[in-house]
């Protein structure tokens, strides 16, 4: 067992074996149970460089926690919670805080398959690139906040989440819904625990990308690792897919904004006593908590209405270039959450499970998992960059002896926005991407710098910690061929 300090949060850490480093308690004044990280030695040096393991530390102090509080390897500092942050929390004592879910609610991604291999799409890649870019609105502002699903209801699609804009308008398939992580609903929502400034936030913001690190990519399935899975998920070498990534708008960053406010102002009349006021929380069971737990499912379901209509209109660009039978057989292999608290069944316990920045990992035959994916586990999405490879992986038991059926949902910052851009280029960026064969559709070089490869940690060496500790396997890996960001 070997003991390492962290230069910027000035923590020693505790090795447990290859992949699994602690936080001990004592660490940080008030933890009530130790932090652990799953990384290796060189992420760790990356890790280091910011407060996250600080964070991680001030999150084993929340009340009512359990066994850790877990990092998964792509952490970087965060609101309150580090990002690739995990915490479970268990009544009568666990809270529930919106710091561990974050701003955006439900981000997440979806995979689309397309009938083709990139061989068969030859020239049309940059006429799709840029028929998706036309269709999809971009963007924090502008016509992205203009350009929302016309007639949809949104107490409905609060409520319901997809299945709204498939009853209501016939966007989407029984299919999709299906291969979406909790069937695209949290049951316990209640639109009326929204606020009427999140709903103007939102209420034109259905089937819209956003800004930051969302992104709509076309990319070939590269090489398969696990052909059964592979095939499970109708994956095949060469092959053409979209993976969206966009969460839940306007809508969702308020609903988390409205709550820190109330539970900060409400965490002395609870007796909570914390580190930091970015954890701000209440107890599950008092009206604050639950109060924040309808609204975040609510918002919740908004994000999967959004992914939903987002792929709608990848169909019809689909249709546009390739055809209404190409667009007919783009099939979706899954849609998974991020940004999100669950109530969830972990042996006798009932738990609160904050996953931030991180996703579920089921292992295979868990009751959760779509029928037609029961036997190889839960499809997982770990998007690199937009100049490196993504990967689809499989949930495995690993995740829920060491995580709470949890890995992570990224490669994970390493360089803040605001240094890369002191360093990157946004401009030569672009000319690079393309001269490496990835059509590129971006409102601004700004925003493009932002999220340049090297701000970003190597997704690969990402994706072997988290199968090297048990928490899922690869199945395939997608290399870009084309870039739409806001």
């Amino acid at each position: 067992m070997s003991l390492v300090w962290c230069s910027m949060s000035e923590l020693a850490l505790r090795q447990l074996d290859n992949e699994l480093w602690e936080i001990p308690i004592g660490s940080v004044p008030g933890m009530r149970v130790p932090g652990r990280l799953f990384a290796d030695a060189e992420l760790l040096a990356a890790i280091e460089r910011d407060h996250s393991l600080e964070q991680l530390g001030n999150v084993a102090t929340l009340p009512g926690i359990v066994e850790a509080s877990l990092a998964m390897p792509d952490i970087h500092q965060g609101y309150g919670f580090p990002v690739g942050g995990v915490a479970a929390t268990e009544e009568p004592d666990g809270v529930v805080s919106p710091g561990g879910v974050g701003y955006d609610i439900n981000c997440g991604v979806r995979l689309l398959a397309l009938p083709l291999d990139v061989d068969a799409l030859g020239a049309r890649r940059e006429p799709l690139v840029h028929e998706l870019s036309r269709r999809v609105p971009v963007g924090a502002g502008g016509r992205g906040a203009r350009e929302g699903v016309a007639g949809a209801d949104l107490a409905r699609v609060l409520s319901l989440g997809p299945r709204a804009l498939l009853e209501d308008l016939g966007i989407g398939t029984e299919a999709d819904l299906e291969l979406t992580e909790s069937g695209g609903r949290l049951p316990e929502a209640d639109p009326a625990a929204v606020s009427a400034r999140a709903r103007e936030r939102g209420a034109s913001q259905i089937g819209t990308l956003g800004s930051g690190n969302h992104f709509l990519e076309l990319q070939a399935v590269e090489r398969i690792y696990d052909a059964a899975a592979a095939a499970a998920f109708g994956l095949e070498p060469g092959q053409v897919t979209v993976l969206i990534h966009s969460g839940s708008r306007g809508l969702g960053h308020q609903v988390c904004t409205d709550f820190v406010k109330r539970m900060d102002a409400k965490l002395a009349g609870y007796g909570i006593r914390l580190p930091d006021r970015q954890l701000s929380c209440a107890p599950i069971g008092s009206p604050d908590g639950q109060a924040y737990l309808a609204a975040m499912a609510a918002a919740a379901n908004f994000a999967w209405a959004n992914r939903a209509a987002i792929a709608d209109r990848v169909r019809h660009g689909v249709a546009r270039v390739l055809g209404v039978a190409t667009a007919r057989e783009t099939r979706q292999v899954y849609d998974v959450a991020h940004n999100v608290a669950k109530l969830e069944e972990h042996g006798a316990r009932r738990l609160c499970v904050h996953r931030k920045g991180a996703t579920r990992a089921f292992p295979p035959r868990h009751p959760e998992i779509p029928a037609a994916y029961r036997e190889v586990g839960q499809p997982v999405f770990i998007p690199g960059s937009m100049g490196t490879a993504s990967y689809v992986l499989t949930g495995r038991e690993g995740s829920m002896r060491r995580s709470f059926g949890t890995t992570c949902h990224g490669a994970g910052r390493r360089q803040s926005r605001t240094a890369v851009r002191k360093s990157v280029d946004g401009a030569a960026l672009r000319r690079q991407l393309e001269a490496d064969g990835i059509v590129v559709r971006a409102v601004s070089s700004r925003g493009l710098a932002e999220e340049a490869p090297q701000a970003y940690k190597d997704v690969d060496n990402v994706v072997a910690v988290v199968e090297r500790a048990g928490l899922a396997a690869r199945v395939a890996r997608l290399r870009p061929i084309g870039v739409v960001k806001g």
